[in-house]
């Protein structure tokens, strides 16, 4: 997994077994958390006995596998490859607060907003809260799928919190009683791998999936209120989308939820989404932004601009700001030049195939049709049997012979 985000003012990238946080405003020490250095799980624990039945800790990669920053940008959590939970406090300065142990691998990270529970859910299909008041305790079952849970987000009043699974479901459900479904948001025909919860208190859910659509819903009614096929905004199609749309691999907001950016697998741009003016309750397509390679990942800055980290050796991390109707490259600010000399140490050390690796193809289901094989095989049998009458009846079997009696 390569990603990048923001904890308050640092930067944080996180790839293969590290993960780096950078100021982007002052001239700190960067902080760097290796994962194949970091504490091993006790032998002979609770956990050990309820593995999911793959690889033990001890072949683990160590890789960080998701990472989320508490709404108030001083926490942060991360999981990796060899199930650990690690909690951090970024301000006054990095350090470690504990480091816990999951049951299964994790697929997706949320704290609520209160940010007295970090929600963690796994590839099994099950969510579990882990205190953030007491970083030590156990976690606790809140709720399951039947399928692998893909990404998990909480309302901003910590009233409901949303999973989305790899069977196109989407389940909204009360945080204080999960067994408790307020709707399901159906719609999506691919599995679900995004979702976003604008901060502005609208009762909106965005949702992005391996179909290549992004959706709006009513998340307490569980309707549909707008879908884009991203394809068709990008106004062209590439040879490999004839058969596979591309996946939606990142939903971000700015402050204020004024732009919404969707980032698509594969895809060299970024297609920007805004409030309609005339219809408030609506999004709009607003600008879309080329970009010179595909980009990695993406994310806001406090300020509202977007850190596009793409996979270039020349230039890797780029800022846009919004400046009129469209996004222009800010390649002279002093923010990206500070991030950017600590952040290439680490970048040039990484190997190209996991910092490109994708996350989604696995998740595809393959459909087949065995409709025109069993018509061939029906019609092939139904020959064979008009063979053996046109030949009985051409010896002279098809009449029968007339019974002597018995004397």
């Amino acid at each position: 997994m390569t990603s990048v985000g923001f904890c308050g003012e640092w930067f944080i990238f996180c790839c293969d077994t590290k993960l780096v946080a950078v100021h982007s405003k002052q001239d700190r020490e960067p902080f760097v958390f290796d994962c194949s250095a970091a504490e091993k799980r006790p032998k002979n624990t609770k956990d050990d006995q309820s593995g999911d039945g793959d690889a033990s800790e001890e072949t683990g990669s160590d890789k960080v596998l998701a990472f989320a920053v508490a709404p108030s940008g001083t926490l942060l959590a991360l999981t990796d490859d060899n199930k650990r939970l690690v909690l951090f406090r970024c301000e006054p300065s990095w350090r470690r607060i504990s480091t816990r142990f999951v049951a299964r691998r994790c697929t997706s990270l949320q704290f609520s907003h209160a940010e007295d529970e970090l929600l963690a859910a796994d590839k099994s299909g099950d969510v579990y809260s882990f205190s953030v008041v007491a970083p030590q305790a156990g976690g606790e079952l809140r709720m399951g799928h039947l399928s692998m849970v893909l990404a998990v987000t909480l309302t901003p009043d910590d009233r409901y919190v949303i999973t989305a699974d790899r069977d196109e479901k989407i389940r909204v459900s009360r945080l204080a009683s999960p067994y408790s479904i307020q709707s399901f948001c159906l719609g999506h025909r691919q599995f679900v791998s995004a979702l976003l919860v604008p901060s502005d208190q609208r009762r909106w859910l965005l949702s992005g999936s391996g179909d290549g659509t992004l959706k709006l819903w009513d998340y307490e009614s569980g309707r549909a209120l707008q879908s884009w096929d991203l394809q068709e905004l990008e106004g062209a199609k590439s040879a490999e989308s004839d058969t596979q749309k591309p996946t939606v691999c990142r939903i971000s907001c700015s402050p204020g939820a004024r732009h919404v950016a969707v980032q698509c697998e594969r895809v060299s741009a970024v297609q920007f989404f805004a409030v309609d003016r005339e219809a408030e309750e609506r999004l709009a397509p607003h600008s879309r932004l080329p970009l010179p390679h595909c980009p990695l990942d993406v994310t806001f800055d406090p300020e509202g601009r977007l850190w596009v980290l793409m996979d270039a050796g020349d230039a890797p991390l780029q800022i846009y700001t919004h400046r009129g109707e469209s996004w222009e490259r800010d390649a002279a600010s002093p923010d990206l030049n500070r991030v950017d000399e600590a952040f290439r140490t680490h970048w040039q050390t990484l190997d190209a195939s996991s910092r490109t690796s994708t996350r989604f193809e696995h998740l595809y289901k393959v459909s087949f049709d065995n409709v025109a094989a069993y018509r061939q095989k029906k019609q092939q049998r139904l020959e064979e049997q008009q063979k053996k009458r046109t030949k009985a009846a051409q010896n002279g079997g098809g009449a029968k012979k007339a019974r002597t009696p018995r004397r």
